[in-house]
């Protein structure tokens, strides 16, 4: 039970509070209240409703002084009045009062000089787990004088059912008050809108501090040597960062400052679509008790299909990073040897590897480049290129330019190596092509991290200008240059010049009077 009364949570009056449950608790709450089954190792699994993912278009923050000349407006960060915000937050605190409630704490940030406290307050225990695995845990004597910089109101089960008046998306909301340092959630079961929620907000606070933050995994090797992997949803962010041989920092979040890199986060959330302990053991082993697993498919015995996407793709587990076993327990290190921009390129015209400049680094930074499949119902088989600026637009309360300036200066400082990796189509685009293999790519990353890649001779691409080695232990020779590899030779310029034609008009809203002008790094038509 908690010592917290209604009052400091802001609220008229509460049920019972459960303040900071341990694991053992919050399983059997779990069970008590029918919020999910229990698969056939002991994990919990929970179904997050109708909403199976974030719901960006539904994200808002409060138009308000002195935030709002900081915020770079938009699609990404629509605005929304204070009156608005005032009346759905009057909303919330009705709504939640007089509910048993769970209230969870944890920070943000490793770095004890930058890192923010934060207070969750659920309705339900799965998502007061979501968060105890996703943020880092308090110990003894950080949860006897925690008082929350921040704080989450997740009403998921009330709608705004005024949206329409309100002038917003639908009836789900999900609003920041940087002012009040506040955020308010309603109409959506969803656990990531509040692990984004305060990844969004760290990527407003700390730039402004002069430190980079990161959608980024981290490793570290035994002499030291740390790399950032960058990279969109499906690309092997978590999963080429989880590697026996290097200790894992973090999956997803992370600082740079003038210590070195640090986690934002004491968990991971990866997909587990396709999972296997044969392609990715350290994943599947850290699926276990303590751990949540979200939306899966499952039998009556509790085994999980992890093949089947009947209920979404986006299937997902959290875990504690200590599921992990080589995890590096201060989840900091020093500065960054290496980075890697993962892409899944589904038009196959991209290498494997290449090494890029620091110029061209900024640009394919900026770029944020992967690409989707179309729905193949209709025999549709061709993809389309995502750009998602610095590789998570979607979390960047600022513009991109200040993160993009701020991996430049940071990588002439430290005197960082920076490669692009595509873990895509090689030999043909989707449909013709094949992807490439988790063994291949993680030669590739072997062939960064151990440095023999410098000891190759490198080639330049067409169009986009790579550099790429003509041999790499443990990679065909014949995948590593992508013309090569087509059959089709036309077709593959072809459809190079079309990918990089979509580069260079992506680009174009980067390009600003009196900066820096990296199209010239990027690829040529």
């Amino acid at each position: 039970m908690s010592q917290l009364q209604a009052s400091d949570l802001g609220l008229k009056c509460v049920g019972t509070l459960y303040h900071n449950l341990d694991y053992a608790e919050l399983f059997k709450h779990e069970q008590d209240r029918r919020e999910g089954a229990v698969s056939e190792n002991g994990t919990m699994m929970v179904d997050t409703g109708k909403f199976t993912g974030r719901s960006p278009k539904d994200k808002y923050f409060v138009q308000q002084s002195p935030s709002q000349d900081n915020i770079a407006w938009g699609k990404i960060n629509q605005p929304v009045s204070a009156e608005i915000f005032d009346e759905l937050y009057a909303d919330t605190v009705e709504y939640l009062s007089g509910k048993d409630l769970y209230v969870t704490d944890g920070f943000s940030g490793a770095n004890p000089d930058t890192r923010k406290s934060v207070r969750f307050i659920t309705e339900i225990a799965w998502q007061s787990h979501f968060v105890k695995n996703m943020f880092i845990r308090l110990d003894a004597e950080s949860l006897s004088g925690f008082a929350p910089n921040f704080r989450v109101y997740n009403a998921a089960g009330m709608p705004n059912e005024k949206w329409q008046k309100h002038g917003l998306n639908s009836e789900v909301f999900v609003i920041f008050n940087v002012e009040k340092n506040i955020a308010i959630i309603g109409g959506t079961w969803y656990g990531g809108e509040m692990k984004k929620g305060i990844f969004t907000m760290m990527n407003y606070w700390l730039p402004l501090e002069g430190i980079l933050s990161m959608h980024c995994s981290a490793n570290v090797g035994s002499d030291g040597d740390v790399a950032l992997f960058f990279g969109l949803s499906g690309t092997g962010k978590t999963t080429l960062s989880t590697d026996a041989r290097r200790k894992l920092i973090g999956d997803d979040e992370h600082g740079w400052d003038a210590a070195g890199i640090f986690n934002f986060e004491g968990g991971c959330y990866a997909k587990t679509i396709n999972l296997s302990a044969e392609n990715e053991p350290e994943i599947f082993g850290a699926i276990k008790r303590n751990a949540l697993l979200e939306n899966v498919v499952y039998d009556d015995d509790g085994v999980i299909d992890y093949a089947s996407s009947a209920k979404t793709e986006n299937t997902r587990v959290s875990y504690p990073i200590e599921h992990i076993a080589n995890h590096e327990p201060t989840l900091k290190a020093g500065q960054p040897k290496n980075i890697i921009f993962l892409t899944c390129d589904a038009f196959g015209v991209l290498p494997p590897v290449s090494k890029l400049s620091k110029e061209q680094a900024m640009y394919y930074f900026l770029s944020g480049y992967t690409a989707k499949v179309a729905g193949t119902e209709r025999g549709v088989t061709e993809p389309s290129a995502t750009f998602s600026a610095c590789f998570g637009e979607a979390f960047l309360p600022l513009h991109p330019t200040v993160y993009g300036k701020l991996l430049g200066e940071k990588m002439d400082e430290h005197g960082v190596n920076a490669y692009l990796v595509n873990t895509g189509w090689v030999g043909g685009g989707y449909g013709v092509g094949q992807r490439m293999s988790i063994k291949a790519t993680r030669a590739c990353i072997d062939a960064i991290l151990d440095g023999s890649i410098n000891k190759a001779e490198f080639d330049k691409t067409p169009f986009f200008k790579l550099s790429i080695p003509k041999q790499l232990s443990g990679v065909d020779t014949n995948l590593l240059n992508p013309r090569n590899s087509w059959a089709d030779k036309e077709g593959f310029d072809t459809t190079a010049k079309k990918l990089a034609g979509m580069f260079v008009e992506n680009f174009k809203k980067y390009v600003i009077d009196g900066d820096v002008d990296f199209t010239k790094f990027g690829p040529q038509i």
